[in-house]
């Protein structure tokens, strides 16, 4: 990574650089994610169920920045690291009070897990068909109540 005038970039030709408090807030999500995701998958539903709780909706160009400035300080998130990646997006959401929704899902041929956030009903940034992905886990934003379906 280099700095150009204070703001972080993430590969030469990235026009929108971030912010240092941006920055500050994808490294500590992607940082907490991590520790999140090594924990039992009832235990990530849970938290993330509870951080949904009061949310407002997030919109995909909220999502899509999300997205962005994780990719910027995170290679694991930038490669194969999908499970840290999702939840990394959905916290760095929440900071600015809003909540994707984020599922876990699987196909069968071949046998895959992926997850990933969704906003307006779009999968954020994905390479693949998502509709190819059977939801196991899906938490979504509500105001009032839990905020999960299975």
């Amino acid at each position: 990574m280099r700095k150009a005038r204070g703001a972080v970039l993430a590969r030469p030709g990235d026009q929108r650089p971030l912010t240092p408090g941006r920055h500050l807030c994808a490294v500590l999500a992607v940082g907490a994610a991590r520790l999140l995701t090594r924990r039992p998958p009832h235990d990530v539903r849970r938290v993330l169920t509870r951080l949904a709780k009061g949310a407002r909706p997030a919109t995909y160009d909220e999502a899509a920045a999300a997205r962005a400035a994780v990719l910027r300080v995170s290679v694991m998130c930038a490669g194969d690291g999908c499970l840290q990646r999702s939840v990394a997006i959905a916290l760095l959401c929440r900071v600015r009070g809003a909540w994707p929704t984020w599922r876990v899902g699987v196909r069968t041929m071949p046998f895959r897990a992926h997850a990933w956030v969704e906003a307006e009903g779009t999968a954020v940034g994905e390479s693949t068909d998502t509709t190819l992905w059977r939801p196991l886990i899906t938490v979504e934003s509500h105001s009032g109540a839990g905020g999960i379906r299975p």
